[in-house]
This record gives structure tokens, C-alpha cells and sequence, in this order.
């Protein structure tokens, strides 16, 4: 019995040593955290260096203790949003106070927290280094910098009043050190910040999940240096984030949600909670899983912290990564009757075609009316495909329509597109369709699909009190693109393929 029992233990030591070690090597913990930010109630007035210290240092408070919280449930990255420390709508005289000098890493290596005094005037860099070693976790947070001119990496450029200032993320290792430096490429009505005179393509590497990339906010909607990241391999991406909700096609979880699945890659995305400008929503995507946090009308205006085990993702490339996500018809189990990817694209459907407009777009629509049906509606040459069976809805209350958009987007950022989507309108006439709208009750099985000029599509589906479901992808020759979705889990609010033509971004011919 004693010997039994003894092998019995050791089986079971065996099998606990032998299954950490598989969870270490294999999965890592992070946390991201959206932040109510304590902001300067007159952000336009400049303020002495030690005014902008008091008031940064009611958000670091509020670091310390998320980051206290993150290290106790075993995070090992933590990720903070961005404008999080200062909060937005400053100058450029007015932020001055908020600068601080960010040592450019690949040049020296400096602990903030052990050797304060190398450099003047950082007491927040320090601030974060000596959390990151507190609690022994890398941190990424995001600061503004000013840097000296002329800039190394573009000597004959200069900014009139001599120094450039940047949106910019930092991060720490777990015992301090300032390992990563990245600069904000593509800027969303920063008047405080300039646009790096050179592109930055910054990752940095970590004992427990290997490489990380970081970009910021506007910068996931363009190739440069998202995609760039992507397309060198990088699995992981570090997103801190002021996001602007923008239904019905880009809120802040159903787009990170969906880069995540269409470029699979990982995104730890922090966002800020301010009711006033529509800013909600933060996550840890994964291609296999999303844990996130989006407020609704009657949520608190509060903070949130996000921890999730989540899979590491080996290196690989666009190519490799495209083929991974593919699968074929007869493999899925998931066509609908004949409409496969792959197979040939109906006939232009019946249904009376309008025009509305969508995020700003004149996309193309078709309405969706009928118990079952399967409908097309096309923009130019681009055609987008929708079979679908209601399981639940009622006309006179709610009203859905398909919509197809090939162009090139130009309020507030210019950016090519093809986007298939059906969506909920926000009334019962065909020219509330492409409006906002939150809620829903009307569900349905449905595929979607399109076939694109672009290999860069990202997936999303949207649901009631926004919440996100798991669509299936395939992937065909030719650019196809189909997503299915069966058993939703709310009314559908939006089914979106998102793609985006980065190639034509700077063209002015709209893409057809």
C-alpha cells in the first residue's frame, strides 16, 4: 500500500513538474489596463514642470496600484493606455511642462529606477522603471518626449522651435530597464506632437514570450508600422490606445479584435475610459480567444483591469501566417449548400441596390428581408456575398442590409478600402442604414463573403450590448474570403470584412 502510494505521489509530481514547465514555455500572463484618466481641466494653458509633475503623478498612483493588482493574479506584461499620464487637446507650448528626454535605449543602456540621476528631469521614467522592478513585470506606458534636434536618423530636419516632440511608448523590464522606445508614426490631430522624421520599426524581447512590437492607436489602420511588424514576423503586438468608438465598423474591441484574427497576431490593447469622447474598450486578442471590457450607456465611468493567460505565438511570416488560417470547403463542414469559398460568385442580386452612407462612405446596399436568402450587393467590380437564415427577428422592429464599399476613405485619415458588411440600421427606412447602433435583437446563420484585391481582410462580428463572437474564417485562391457565424450569442449589431488596400493609401483614383 506504502509503495503504491509512494509511486502514485512521484506520478503525480511528475506530471505537475513536467505540465509547469509546458504552461511557462508555452503561455504567458498579461494584463492591460483602461484607464479614467485624471486629466488638466485646461489642457491649452501651459503649466510650470513641477505642475505637470503633481498632476501626472495622480495616474502614476493609479499604475501602482493596477500594476500591484496585475503582479498579484501573475501578470508578466503589464500595457497602459496611451495619453494615460498627461490625458489630450494640449498645444504644443502646453504640453511642454509634461516633456521628458526618453534616452533612445539601442544607443545606452539605463535603469531609471537604479541610476536616477544619469539623466535630469525624468521623474517619470523613473516613476514607471521602479513599478516595473517593484513588481517584477515588464511595463509598457506611454509618455510625451521631447528629443534634440538635429535627430541622428534625419540631421537636416528640424522643427521651428528647435526640438521635435513625440507620442511615445516606453518599456521596462522586469527589473527596470528602459528596453524600448517607439515614437507614434501616424498621428490623429496631435497639434502637441510632431510625426517622426524617420519610420521606427521598435520591438523588444522578453524571457517568457519572446518578441514584442509596439505601435500606437491610428497607427493599426496603416501599413507602416503595423503591417511592417507583421510581415518581419513579430506574433505580439503592444497597443496602447485613446480610441474614439466609431460604430458601425470601427470600435475600439471589434477592430483590435479583428487585426488580431486577420494579421494573427496577438494585441494587448489598452484603452482610456472617457464617456465624453466615446472611449471604451480594451482587450487581450488573441487568433484563439479575446478577453475584454467594453462600458455601456449605464456602466460607471471607471477603470478596468484585464489579466488573461494567453498562448505564445512563434515567429512566422505573411505568407506562412495566410496559408495557416486557410482551409477548404470540404474541410470546414461550414458551406452553406453550394457557396463555398472558392466556388463560383452568384449572380448580382435582385434586391433594389441604394446608396447610404457608412463611417462616412457612400457604400452600396441591398436590403436583408426575407426569412432566408442569399443576396449580393456589389460596389464597381467588387461584390460582396451574403447567405443567410433568421433564427430570431421581427421587420417591424429592426432592419438589416448588406453593404458593399470600394474606395478610398478620406475624412479625418485617408485610407483605400473593400469592405463587406451587413449591419443593423438604426431605423426602419433604408436611409438609417450604416448609422450607429448598439443594440440589437434579430440573429442569424449566416456566410459572408467577397472576394478581394488585397490579402490584408480583418474579421469581425459584433452583438448586442457590444460583445464579440469567434467567426470562422476561410481563406480561398484568388483573394476569397468567407466568414461564418452560426448560434450567435446577441442581436447582431455588425458582420463586417474589412479590407484594406494599404498600396493605394496615397493614390487618388478610388479603388473599383
Amino acid at each position: 500500500m506504502c509503495l503504491t502510494q509512494g509511486k502514485m505521489l512521484l506520478f503525480l509530481l511528475l506530471v505537475f513538474c513536467l505540465g509547469g514547465t509546458e504552461s511557462a514555455a508555452d503561455s504567458y500572463v498579461a494584463a492591460v489596463y483602461e484607464h479614467r484618466v485624471v486629466l488638466n481641466p485646461d489642457p491649452r494653458v501651459p503649466v510650470s514642470r513641477r505642475e505637470a509633475l503633481i498632476h501626472m503623478q495622480k495616474n502614476l498612483d493609479v499604475y501602482e496600484e493596477q500594476a500591484a493588482i496585475a503582479a498579484q493574479q501573475g501578470a508578466q506584461i503589464i500595457v497602459f493606455p496611451e495619453d494615460g499620464l498627461q490625458g489630450f487637446n494640449f498645444t504644443r507650448s502646453s504640453i511642454s511642462g509634461y516633456l521628458e528626454t526618453v534616452p533612445d535605449p539601442q544607443e545606452e543602456s539605463w535603469n531609471p529606477c537604479t541610476e536616477p540621476h544619469r539623466h535630469n528631469n525624468t521623474e517619470v521614467l523613473q516613476r514607471l522603471s521602479c513599478m516595473a522592478r517593484t513588481h517584477n513585470l515588464y511595463l509598457v506606458a506611454n509618455m510625451a518626449d521631447q528629443q534634440p534636434c538635429p535627430l541622428k536618423t534625419a540631421p537636416s530636419s528640424c522643427p521651428p522651435d528647435g526640438h521635435w516632440q513625440f507620442n511615445t511608448n516606453v518599456a521596462f523590464s522586469s527589473d527596470g530597464l528602459l528596453v524600448a522606445r517607439y515614437h507614434k508614426q501616424n498621428l490623429y490631430f496631435e497639434e502637441s506632437f510632431d510625426t517622426p522624421p524617420k519610420l521606427e520599426v521598435i520591438t523588444f524581447d522578453t524571457p517568457f514570450a519572446g518578441k514584442f512590437g509596439l505601435i500606437i492607436c491610428f497607427d493599426i489602420l496603416f501599413h507602416d508600422p503595423a503591417i511592417v511588424l507583421v510581415e518581419r514576423g513579430v506574433r505580439q503586438v503592444i497597443f496602447p490606445t485613446a480610441w474614439m468608438n466609431a460604430l458601425p465598423l470601427l470600435d475600439s474591441i471589434q477592430f483590435h479584435r479583428a487585426f488580431s484574427l486577420g494579421a494573427n497576431v496577438t494585441v494587448l490593447s489598452a484603452n482610456i475610459r472617457n464617456d465624453r469622447l466615446i472611449m471604451t474598450g480594451s482587450g487581450i486578442f488573441t487568433p484563439f480567444s479575446a478577453t475584454f471590457h467594453h462600458a455601456v450607456k449605464e456602466d460607471p465611468e471607471e477603470g478596468r483591469l484585464l489579466v488573461a493567460r494567453v498562448p505564445v505565438l512563434e515567429p512566422m511570416g505573411v505568407d506562412e501566417e495566410a496559408e495557416s488560417t486557410s482551409s477548404g470547403p470540404s474541410e470546414s463542414g461550414h458551406c452553406y449548400k453550394d457557396r463555398c469559398p472558392g466556388s463560383p460568385s452568384p449572380a448580382p442580386s435582385s434586391n433594389p441596390t441604394f446608396t447610404a452612407y457608412m463611417m462616412r462612405d457612400p457604400f452600396k446596399f441591398v436590403l436583408i428581408n426575407k426569412s432566408e436568402d442569399n443576396v449580393t450587393v456589389c460596389d464597381g467590380t467588387f461584390c460582396c456575398h451574403l447567405q443567410y437564415k433568421w433564427t430570431a427577428h421581427d421587420q417591424k422592429k429592426e432592419l438589416y442590409a448588406l453593404g458593399a464599399f470600394a474606395g478610398t476613405h478620406t475624412v479625418h485619415g485617408r485610407y483605400a478600402l473593400q469592405v463587406c458588411a451587413a449591419v443593423r440600421c438604426a431605423g426602419l427606412e433604408p436611409s438609417s442604414c450604416g448609422q450607429k447602433v448598439e443594440e440589437a435583437e434579430s440573429k442569424m446563420d449566416f456566410l459572408l463573403e467577397a472576394t478581394f484585391q488585397t490579402k490584408y481582410v480583418y474579421p469581425s462580428v459584433l452583438v448586442n450590448r457590444m460583445v464579440l463572437e469567434q467567426p470562422k474564417l476561410e481563406r480561398a485562391a484568388g483573394g476569397r474570403v468567407a466568414m461564418m457565424q452560426s448560434n450567435l450569442s446577441g442581436g447582431l449589431i455588425t458582420a463586417c470584412l474589412y479590407g484594406r488596400m494599404y498600396h493605394l493609401d496615397n493614390e487618388g483614383l478610388a479603388v473599383q
